[in-house]
Formats: C-alpha cells, sequence, structure tokens
C-alpha cells in the first residue's frame, strides 16, 4: 500500500501516529507531496483524490481512500487484532466520534484557517482574507483553553485511555506553532497532556 502525504501537514501525521500505535507503519510505503509546488494539483494527484488534499491511502489493487479518519478506520476494521484506538464498545466509540467532531471542527479547522489566511503560504490558489484568520487564530486560542480545563485530573481527552482523539489534538496542538501558539505554563493540563503523548514513540514518526 501506499500513503501519500506531506510530512510536515497535521492530517498525515495523525495517519503515521494511529498507524505507529497499531504497529503497521511497515504495512505502507509514504510517498511525499510537495504541497507548495502544487504536486496535489496534478492530474495524476486529482485521479487519486479529486479534493486535492493529502493524505491518501492506494491500496494494492489501485483503490484510493481520502480523509485522514477515513483511512485510520480503514486500519481498525482490517487489523482488529491491533490496539482499537477507535472505541471497543459501542459507547467508547461514539464518545471517540463526538471528540473527533469537536476536534475537527472547532480546533483543527480554524487552526488551518488562521494558518492559510494570515500566511500566505497557498496565495497563488486562495484569496487571504487576514481578518477572518485572526479571528480563526482566536478560536483556536479558546479551544486550547477548553481542552485544558476539560483535561484537569485526566491523563487522555476521553475513555481513559489513548485514543485517535489525543492523536487529533496532539497533531493540531503540535502544527499550531505555525500561528504563534504554543502550549506553555499557562495551560498546565494542556501542557502535562501534550508532553506525554509527545514521549510516545508514535510522536516521532
Amino acid at each position: 500500500m501506499k500513503l501519500y502525504e506531506t510530512k510536515t501537514a497535521p492530517n498525515p501525521r495523525r495517519v503515521r501516529m494511529f498507524l505507529a500505535e497499531k504497529s503497521l507503519l511497515d504495512k505502507v510505503e509514504c510517498i511525499e507531496v510537495d504541497l507548495q509546488k502544487g504536486e496535489n494539483l496534478t492530474p495524476e494527484f486529482v485521479a487519486k483524490n479529486p479534493m486535492k488534499k493529502v493524505p491518501v491511502l492506494e491500496l494494492d489493487d489501485g483503490t484510493t481512500i481520502a480523509e485522514t479518519m477515513a483511512i485510520c478506520r480503514y486500519f481498525e476494521v482490517n487489523y482488529p487484532d491491533t490496539p482499537r484506538l477507535l472505541g471497543e464498545s459501542a459507547l467508547e466509540q461514539a464518545l471517540i466520534e463526538q471528540w473527533l467532531r469537536w476536534l475537527d471542527y472547532y480546533y483543527f479547522v480554524p487552526c488551518g484557517m488562521g494558518f492559510q489566511h494570515t500566511s500566505g503560504f497557498f496565495k497563488d490558489r486562495m484569496t487571504p482574507v487576514p481578518e477572518w484568520g485572526a479571528s480563526c487564530i482566536e478560536d483556536t486560542k479558546k479551544f486550547m483553553q477548553f481542552l485544558d480545563q476539560h483535561l484537569a485530573g485526566k491523563e487522555y481527552i476521553c475513555c481513559d485511555k489513548l485514543t485517535a482523539a489525543d492523536l487529533t489534538a496532539f497533531a493540531v496542538t503540535a502544527f499550531a506553532r505555525v500561528i504563534k501558539l504554543r502550549v506553555d505554563d499557562s495551560l498546565p493540563n494542556l501542557l502535562a497532556w501534550y508532553e506525554r503523548i509527545q514521549a510516545r514513540p508514535s510522536a516521532q514518526v
């Protein structure tokens, strides 16, 4: 299988960490896609994912799967003897799904939009709106504060164990440096959690 990704982007990092926690990284060949050069806009890549985003998983039969959690679910179901990062029971699966939605909509998207609209990184293919970007950065900051409050007395985001929610939150928190947001002593619970996840081998892949 081939995993088309961009090493520095947060969504591919979520997939790599997910695979690393399951000891499945050796199942894929990682192929770097240079977003700034527009390699994701080529006809060859668009044929794999018409949304022109990374990551994309290409199976041995040529089938392609786009979207981070779709790729993760493929491995979760296909390798049932590996750690279950999307939940065991119906309740666990529901809680993890809830958190993944919250993290995507209220943390990941504002962080990404804050970066795109204030950095000019993709100004050749979009019209940045700096005011919108600044508002998104403030929303990202507010969600960090929410996470800090939620994590008081907790080791993990939900289900009292490491789940895909922790991997998503970690990838976004790490990426937030591009909008000049870093976890520090003003967010002690988030900082302690971040350092715990950062110490895991999967955070190094």
